[in-house]
């Protein structure tokens, strides 16, 4: 666009923002002047509500535009409190082994003088490079097709001021069978005293997350902009601003190195043919051990308290999830044990009456067994109760349980002809698996019995023709019909 044209597009522009003022502000004086004309009472009135709306303007504003502010470590459960729990769950049968090697690493590490930093980002933002330039007899394998860290490695370097410096490489958060990667590198972030989160250009959302998931565990950081080499001086200024805005609040500084590696160009030879070269690019990383010589300096006696704090607070989440695990498991193999003591109950009964659940018994007895497993204080009072309610929905949801159980027997071969008996202890599998499923689901949830909130569940899965979960009360019934055949 030519100069003339630049100018006279803002010469309209400003025009027309002069207009619009002019405009406004003759309107805001009629505004003003029928204000004025109207009563006493009516004016104080409308000023009052003009007001409000105006604070209430100015407040969502303050909320959009505030600074914010930076995140508090997640507090970490008391060391003690979270080794009797895991040894709690050892004692439910469950596999804590990951949990006591990582307790195992957290002393290792204390004892040690090493400083260690994990060496965090995406594929394909120059980590091996980076690896290469900062502990230069490393051997790190790189693969053009990106995403060649598998496992963590780590790596002996050294600090501007002779300290040893543990470099740990961890997978991409986008490699192929990325979850599993994913929590390795994460857990492993955790582990080190600060996370050098690497980057090749802008942050998306993804990136930003993370980085916001490492800052809740009060984790020191610092974003690093690699191949700075690749812009101007203009460019790499705006492209950091664009960082800092970022990860405001989040990360403890943002720098631009340039990790070399090599690059691929075409020399002309003497006789006018050209050959393909390939050449190392020379590292520029000062800017890097400089910002981790500040932020690991012997005078930040709280680095390994941080360090500690973050490994503790994960483990207090793995141990919560191992824990919800086992509990779930446990629940699920009683609910399969009284399940299957119902289809028993209902293939010996003589004559089976018209109400489905005539087994309260066994009803009382699975709730009070799944109460115990989640904890649950209940009383013999709210165990019939619950077990009273969920006869009234059985009774009327007596025409679905037996649509259901008979549609479902007809997919067996060799169960649908077996006759009524069979079809009235199929019920009862679904029943009371229903029945167990909604509580301990509830009772996981709530921590409390809410008979609403299981009826709700109970009525849900009863209606449910899930073909996996049908297949499971078909073959137990079976097993349960062939052990009643079965000569003595």
């Amino acid at each position: 666009m030519s100069r003339r044209l630049r100018l006279l597009f803002t010469a309209l522009a400003v025009a027309a923002l002069l207009w619009l003022l002019f405009a406004a502000a003759e309107r805001a004086l009629a505004l003003a002047q029928r204000f004025l004309a109207l009563p006493t009472w009516l004016q104080w009135t409308l000023g009052g509500v003009l007001t409000l709306f105006a604070a209430a303007g100015l407040m969502v504003l303050w909320w959009l535009l505030r600074p914010r502010r930076r995140r508090r470590p997640l507090p970490a459960p008391d060391r003690g409190s979270l080794e009797q729990r895991i040894d709690q769950l050892r004692e439910r049968g469950a596999d804590t082994g990951a949990l006591a090697s990582e307790l195992g690493e957290l002393d290792r590490r204390r004892t040690s003088a090493r400083i260690y930093v994990a060496l965090f980002g995406e594929i394909s933002t120059g980590k091996s490079s980076l690896i290469r330039a900062l502990a230069p007899h490393a051997n790190v394998v790189s693969d053009a097709r990106g995403g060649t860290t598998h496992e963590v490695g780590h790596y002996d370097s050294a600090l501007p001021d002779g300290r040893t410096l543990v470099i740990a490489d961890v997978p991409g958060s986008r490699e192929a069978g990325g979850e599993a990667h994913e929590t390795l590198a994460r857990d492993e972030a955790l582990r080190a005293h600060a996370v050098i989160y690497l980057c090749a250009g802008d942050l998306n959302r993804s990136q930003v997350d993370e980085l916001r998931w490492l800052a809740d565990f009060g984790k020191p950081l610092l974003l690093v902009l690699n191949k700075a080499d690749q812009w101007n001086s203009t460019e790499r200024e705006q492209l950091l601003g664009r960082l800092r805005q970022h990860t405001r609040g989040i990360a403890s500084a943002v720098l631009a190195i340039s990790a070399g590696g090599s690059e691929r160009y075409q020399r002309e030879l003497a006789d006018g043919s050209t050959e393909s070269v390939e050449r190392q690019r020379k590292p520029v990383i000062e800017p890097l051990l400089q910002a981790l010589e500040r932020l690991t300096a012997p005078s930040a006696r709280e680095l390994e308290d941080l360090r500690e704090n973050a490994v503790l607070a994960g483990l207090h989440e793995r141990t919560g999830t191992l824990e919800a695990q086992t509990l779930a498991d446990e629940a699920q193999r009683i609910v399969r044990k009284y399940t299957r003591r119902a289809i028993v109950g209902a293939l010996a009964a003589i004559a089976p009456g018209s109400d489905l659940v005539i087994q309260g018994v066994l009803a009382a007895g699975l709730t009070r067994a799944l109460a115990a497993v989640y904890g649950v204080k209940v009383s013999d009072v709210q165990i019939e109760d619950f077990v009273q309610q969920a006869r009234l929905t059985l009774r009327t949801g007596s025409s679905i349980v037996l649509a259901v159980a008979g549609n479902a027997l007809k997919a067996f071969p060799g169960l649908g002809t077996l006759g009524g008996g069979v079809l009235h202890a199929f019920a009862y599998a679904l029943i009371f698996d229903s029945m167990g499923r909604a509580l301990a689901a509830s009772l996981a949830e709530r921590h409390t019995l809410d008979q609403h909130d299981a009826g709700t569940r109970l009525k849900e899965l009863l209606a449910d023709t899930g073909g996996t979960r049908l297949r499971q009360l078909a073959t137990l019934t079976m097993e349960a019909v062939r052990e009643r055949d079965k000569p003595e």
